[in-house]
């Protein structure tokens, strides 16, 4: 169940870009998580809904982003120092905030995922094996640069 979670979650987050290829060309939206809400067909509620959720989730990960960019100019100066030390018990608190961000956005996409409807939880439970394909098809056919 908790990799179900894990896989809708990081479906979700990732499923920008993979819809994103299939909007017609020119189109913008300029709505935080309009793609997802378009593909998976929410309703209005459901659309208010996700955008209260990842809002709170967004607030509530604030403070945390801000120790993260303390974490980064630390490390930054115990790289240049050579304090190996540093680096470890720095990492170790990076990978923790990070942790808790993660586990934020994760909860909200659980608390969105309660929300739709069966049809809705099929395209969502679809979204890993697309964004797979997805990145499959653009290793083997990079861009031209």
């Amino acid at each position: 169940m908790k990799n179900t979670w894990l896989r809708f979650a990081a479906a979700a987050a990732i499923a920008g870009g993979l819809l994103l290829s299939a909007q017609e060309p020119g189109v913008q939206q300029h709505r935080p998580g309009a793609r997802i809400a378009q593909y998976l067909n929410l309703t209005p509620a459901q659309e208010a809904q996700a955008t209260a959720e990842f809002q709170a989730a967004r607030q509530s990960a604030r403070p945390i982003r801000g120790q993260l960019k303390q974490i980064r100019l630390a490390m930054s100066q115990a790289v240049r120092a050579n304090d190996t030390a540093k680096i470890d018990q720095l990492s170790a608190q990076e990978a923790n905030l990070k942790g808790q961000i993660s586990a934020l956005r994760h909860q909200a996409f659980a608390r969105l995922y309660t929300t739709l409807t069966p049809e809705q939880k099929a395209k969502a439970d679809q979204l890993p094996a697309q964004i797979r394909q997805h990145r499959l098809e653009s290793h083997q056919n990079p861009p031209n640069g």
